[in-house]
């Protein structure tokens, strides 16, 4: 089974798959009588045509490390951003655009992090590594079918830094 080492995640790394959202540098603007620094705009939502923007609520049963990949999905109609609602260590699993996956990423995502997938990214499902597994999911919501999924001939074995 082929392992896949999963590395912290940074902007840079993830930038072929999404937006990593973070408090970085100084605030854009300061509001709320002076007491809260706003970080605007740090992702680019996308919702297709018909679609709209929604949030749910996800509460994902955690995994451990090593973790098996056996499936990997995608959204073709719209972007999706994971906001995790907890303070702790989570994995993104993500793979190369195209009509099937091309290699497989997986980044350790720190507390204080989030992702936004950009429209088609193939990514692993939710996976939290540790309770509780909730997150707020910005995605698209419309009457079209949005996801995707495609089954690895053989899993891949996804093992911590």
């Amino acid at each position: 089974m082929r392992e896949i080492a999963a590395r912290p995640l940074t902007a840079a790394g993830f930038a072929p798959f999404g937006d990593v959202l973070e408090i970085s540098g100084a605030p854009d603007k300061i509001i709320n009588q002076g007491l809260c620094g706003r970080h605007h705009d740090r992702a680019t939502l996308d919702f297709g045509p018909g679609g709209r923007a929604g949030i749910s609520l996800f509460d994902a049963e955690p995994r451990s490390l090593p973790y098996r990949l056996e499936m990997v999905e995608r959204h073709p109609e719209g972007s999706q951003a994971f906001i995790p609602m907890h303070r702790e260590e989570w994995l993104a699993i993500v793979a190369g655009p195209g009509e099937v996956p091309g290699p497989v990423q997986a980044f350790l995502v720190a507390p204080g992090q989030a992702i936004n997938l950009h429209r088609g990214t193939w990514h692993g499902v939710l996976t939290p590594l540790h309770a509780p597994g909730l997150f707020a999911v910005v995605d698209r919501i419309g009457d079209t079918t949005n996801l995707e999924e495609h089954w690895l001939e053989e899993p891949m074995l996804v093992t911590g830094p």
